[in-house]
């Protein structure tokens, strides 16, 4: 530990710690005087998002002991194992009285600690360890107490040293979230790129083009799902597609896979290969179509459907035009009455389909793919420079409160920035 340096258990470097109150449907609406901080309102990177408070009303007393005040720490201590542990340091957003809900506790610090200190000190790693081995619960809902947290030990320099800690690194996160940004910018710009492209490609008709409802030029298919009662369906060497598997254009495996036996005495089904496989049901359904050409037999659930195209129609040529038209149109992908995303089958038929000459169909397919490799490789290039900008902020982290952070520190974000997004 640096000289100057103190290991302090929390308990002993808080004024007060309060879990916040319990508000209902009933005591929320426009006309409530006072704003209300739920757990949504502590961003994942460690930062106050006051977007999408709601009013509430409170009594004088509960205002005396829950409204929040400028350099507060905010901190979840209940929810999903991953998230539970998430906090941030609160901002006056105005002279309307904040408080706040009772998954989330308030600590506020003695003068011996800043509140940015502190609040970089709880997204460091040395502190977030010791956080994950304080949660209790399942993994969907989760919880930390504070006769567990109370003891959490904290890098206390002295405050001239934590005030030269946040400049470096407020100066060094603010480069590093300008790069991400750029880099994230250009990541989406890649991507629309490529489906300008596609929509370009399949709202134009070129001479000779004909348009056909998908339902007049192929065969569909219903899948199923095996008995998980029966071991033996599950021992096998058929790949056994289900949503989780469509996250490409091609497919040869899945992450499960079933016996002979199981197509034969089952409602699941075998597609060939060059047939396309389509999600119709499920949240995957939320970025747009999720269509697969299949590059070998493959077996399949009951939210997806195959589909097996007539031979004057290229397979990956469907899969672009049906994806485009899937996503184009206000008819086919909907919601579920419990919320699921779902496409509707009747309304899948009755989309229309441009339908070239197969070489023309041949040499669209040719120039989508080089396009689609391209993109691939750009957006390979951006989310690798997102990872090393969360690598860096990490590193700069558990350098400050090793005690290790130089000067320097302030200039590796904006050196990557530099680089190019």
């Amino acid at each position: 530990m640096k000289n100057g340096w103190q290991i302090k258990k929390l308990d002993d470097i808080v004024v007060s710690t309060t879990i916040g109150l319990v508000r209902n449907k009933n005591q929320q609406g426009n006309g409530y005087p006072y704003l209300y901080v739920k757990m949504n309102n502590i961003s994942n990177d460690n930062s106050f998002d006051p977007s999408g408070m709601v009013r509430v009303e409170a009594s004088a007393a509960e205002l005396n002991r829950f409204e929040l005040v400028d350099g507060d720490l905010l901190f979840n201590t209940r929810n999903s194992h991953e998230l539970v542990g998430k906090s941030c340091v609160y901002r006056s957003i105005g002279k309307t009285p904040v408080l706040f809900n009772n998954n989330v506790m308030r600590i506020r610090f003695n003068t011996g600690l800043t509140p940015e200190f502190a609040g970089y000190a709880f997204s460091s790693q040395i502190v977030r360890e010791q956080l994950e081995a304080m949660v209790s619960g399942t993994t969907n809902v989760a919880g930390i107490y504070y006769k567990h947290l109370k003891s959490l030990k904290i890098p206390v320099p002295p405050l001239p040293e934590q005030q030269r800690i946040v400049a470096i690194l407020d100066e060094a996160f603010t480069s590093i979230a300008t790069a991400r940004r750029c880099a994230q910018q250009n990541l989406q710009n890649a991507r629309a790129l490529f489906e300008s492209h596609l929509n370009a490609v399949f709202s134009q008709r070129g001479e000779g083009w004909v348009e056909k409802p998908l339902g007049e030029v192929c065969i569909f298919n219903s899948g199923g799902t095996p008995s998980k009662k029966n071991i033996n369906y599950w021992k096998g060497d058929i790949p056994w597609v289900s949503g989780r598997d469509m996250k490409s254009t091609r497919l040869s495996d899945a992450a499960l896979h079933i016996s002979r036996k199981a197509v034969e005495e089952s409602s699941t089904r075998m597609a060939p290969a060059g047939a396309l496989l389509t999600l119709v049901r499920g949240m995957g359904l939320a970025h747009g179509a999720q269509i697969a050409e299949l590059m070998g037999p493959c077996a399949f659930n009951q939210d997806i459907r195959a589909i097996l195209p007539n031979n004057d129609i290229v397979p990956r040529y469907l899969l672009f035009a049906l994806r485009t038209r899937i996503n184009s149109s206000e008819n086919v992908l909907s919601s579920a009455a419990h919320g699921t995303l779902k496409i509707d089958m009747d309304g899948l038929k009755k989309v229309s389909v441009p339908i070239p000459a197969l070489t023309q169909q041949q040499q669209i397919v040719y120039g989508i793919d080089r396009l689609s490799e391209e993109t691939q490789r750009l957006a390979s290039i951006y989310q690798r420079k997102l990872a090393a900008l969360d690598e860096l902020k990490k590193s700069l982290l558990d350098q400050a409160f090793r005690g290790e952070l130089t000067a320097d520190g302030k200039n590796a974000g904006r050196k990557l920035a530099e680089a190019g997004g």
